[in-house]
């Protein structure tokens, strides 16, 4: 492979100090850095560590010094209030520069966090990049959470002060968010100084005194406030994914790497040029929500497009091509679920004859794997480079990808093509040594990662060495297990632990068997991904009754997903169980979950010489079949 990749993968893993030191000068410096990388703390990194910037200030007012000011940065398209915003640089930065303000007269400052409780609105964007300005750290929270794994991030994260709305919509649903945010206070042992409410038309949410305050009338009231020259060790927020402990990780993000790493991505990854129109159809409460709805676009000087709405229903399976055929779309950012959506409500593509798709020239899809199929599909029907690639919350940014704006390489259905430059990736076995192309293994990253990834977790350094360093030293864990083919194509075959990726979204099934164990009807659970046609995962769980419990199945079943839904949300998709007699276990007492997704996924599996009773594996497989799976009859 030769080239214009290979030159600069081949530079930024023989001098990454010359690469991102140069990728670094496209960023504005209050104080320039003198140093690119320091690693004299390892396992420990830092990126531009003398550097002073402000990552607001990038994002909004340089973009108005430079002429930008009445370009569109924001636009706010909702099919479900059936209302479109063009918001330009100027009216953003106004609006987040007074926001700011509210916050500092709520005696927010730097280093202090405020939880982002919010839909897909233009609030929610105003409020991080507010934090942005004055050095707060925020946490944004997916508004389909539950309160309990609110009141848990509440907890870690312990802010100063919340952010909110009366309302979410899901399709034609209001979602009511003040009784959530309420009942998740109510749970923490932490308490918010203040909470701002926006008053969304579709709902009113009853204020509590001496704790709620309005959004709007604050913000009619605030002084605008200056950037902040921050660190660009300081971090810029938390953002919080599932662990296999069922305890979410609060992954930190800096501001001077993540600046440097997704201005650099923009070009070079996704082909866009400063006044384009980017679209990331995703939710601000995930990461790529952070990187590619909020932060890179506005970084680099592009229009993003924020979409309160579904690829289907809302109003029909054209939704996404109405929004890139209105706005002007150059590249489209969603996950397979969102393709595959379509697909299934129009696989003849009728609705996109309907729509001028002549300015749209990419799709990318990441978040899950993308299967032959999808891709051959929306290939077929777009005309256009469907572009696979991978990354995670921890990274942040794309640990493989094709290029758009430095080489397209030929695209391989099933793999994200290569690593990206910056990250170094190995594919081990489970001692740690590199297996050759074609043997699959566990994927791992060489130390240090690049810039735009995550130094360590929310004050919980020790737990960011135990879960990303510890199993194999001097390289990032990545969960995921792959190979590499001759070529030097990545292919990745999902977690090679306990959580599953349910529609783009990392969810662990350590947290749901949390829940499904509560129910005084259960003796012991287990909770597995199975594949899914249009969802990529789902979970499925297995149920042991207490002895002498007799119940109706559909019935219990029925009470778990309530459960599910109560405590994590509908978000987990929590909708098939079976009760069994007993779940199949080493003579330890681990139980074979993996096994137990080999036979729900119909693939062929071998019987653990560990296994206490092979037969278990039957009555696993017969529960299945009752449920409409079809597991192999053996391994």
């Amino acid at each position: 492979m030769a080239g214009e990749y290979q030159a600069a993968y081949d530079e930024s893993i023989r001098n990454p100090e010359r690469f991102w030191g140069t990728a670094g000068e496209a960023v504005q410096w209050y104080q320039r850095f003198t140093r690119v990388l320091d690693d004299s703390r390892r396992p420990f990194y830092s990126w531009f560590p003398d550097g002073e910037l402000n990552t607001c200030y990038n994002a909004l007012d340089w973009h108005i010094e430079q002429g930008r000011a009445d370009q569109t940065a924001i636009i706010y398209d909702s099919p479900v209030t059936r209302v479109v915003r063009y918001i330009t640089y100027r009216e953003l930065r106004d609006d987040v520069a007074r926001f700011a303000g509210v916050l500092r007269g709520l005696g927010v400052a730097r280093g202090d966090t405020v939880i982002i409780y919010m839909p897909m609105i233009p609030e929610a964007v105003v409020a991080m990049l507010a934090c942005a300005r004055i050095g707060a750290v925020h946490s944004v929270v997916f508004g389909g959470f539950a309160p309990h794994e609110l009141a848990v991030r509440i907890d870690d994260a312990k802010p100063k002060v919340m952010l909110s709305a009366s309302c979410g919509i899901e399709g034609k649903k209001v979602i009511e968010y003040h009784p959530l945010l309420d009942r998740a206070i109510e749970l923490a042992g932490h308490k918010p100084d203040r909470c701002v409410i926006l008053q969304r038309p579709q709902a009113t949410a009853p204020l509590v005194p001496d704790r709620d305050l309005d959004w709007t009338t604050l913000l009619a009231e605030a002084e605008p406030a200056d950037c902040v020259p921050l660190l660009a060790t300081d971090p810029l927020y938390i953002l919080y994914t599932s662990g296999t402990t069922g305890l979410p990780k609060g992954v930190v993000r800096d501001n001077g790497g993540h600046a440097v790493a997704l201005h650099w991505s923009m070009r070079h990854i996704y082909g866009m040029e400063p006044g384009e129109v980017y679209w990331a159809a995703s939710d601000v409460g995930w990461v790529v929500g952070h990187s590619y709805i909020v932060y890179a676009p506005l970084l680099y000087g592009c229009t993003t497009v924020l979409y309160e709405g579904k690829p289907v229903g809302t109003p029909d399976p054209g939704a996404f091509w109405r929004v890139i055929s209105q706005h002007a779309v150059k590249a489209l950012f969603t996950a397979p679920t969102a393709i595959r959506a379509i697909k299934r409500e129009d696989p003849e593509g009728k609705y996109l004859q309907q729509y001028d798709l002549s300015r749209f020239e990419y799709l990318f899809l990441a978040g899950e794997r993308l299967d032959p199929d999808t891709y051959h599909w929306a290939s077929n029907l777009l005309k256009v480079p469907v572009i696979d690639h991978w990354w995670q919350t921890e990274t942040g940014w794309a640990i493989a990808a094709n290029y758009a704006g430095l080489e397209m390489l030929p695209i391989k259905p099933g793999s994200p093509t290569t690593p990206v430059p910056g990250y170094e990736v190995a594919i081990l076995d489970g001692e740690g040594r590199e297996l050759p192309p074609g043997k699959e293994g566990v994927i791992g990253i060489r130390l240090p990662l690049p810039p735009g990834t995550f130094p360590t977790l929310w004050q919980n350094d020790a737990k960011y060495v135990e879960s990303y360093l510890d199993p194999f030293p001097g390289y990032y864990f990545t969960g995921d297990g792959g190979y590499f083919d001759e070529d030097g194509y990545l292919y990745v075959m999902g977690r090679v632990d306990d959580v599953i990726n349910v529609a783009g979204h990392r969810l662990s099934t350590g947290a749901m068997e949390e829940v499904v164990a509560q129910h005084p009807d259960v003796a012991e659970c287990a909770v597995i991904g199975v594949e899914d046609n249009l969802k990529g995962q789902l979970p499925f769980g297995f149920v042991v009754l207490k002895a002498g419990v007799e119940r109706d199945e559909a019935g219990l079943v029925a009470e778990l997903v309530r459960s599910i839904r109560d405590q994590i949300g509908a978000v987990a998709c929590f909708k098939q169980a079976a009760v069994v007699k007993r779940l199949p276990k080493t003579r330890s007492g681990k139980i074979l979950r993996g096994t137990m997704r080999k036979i729900a996924d119909g693939q062929s599996y071998s019987v653990p010489s560990t296994i206490d009773d092979p037969a278990i594996l039957g009555e696993i497989a017969a529960a299945l079949r009752e449920k409409g799976f079809e597991p192999l009859s053996q391994g």
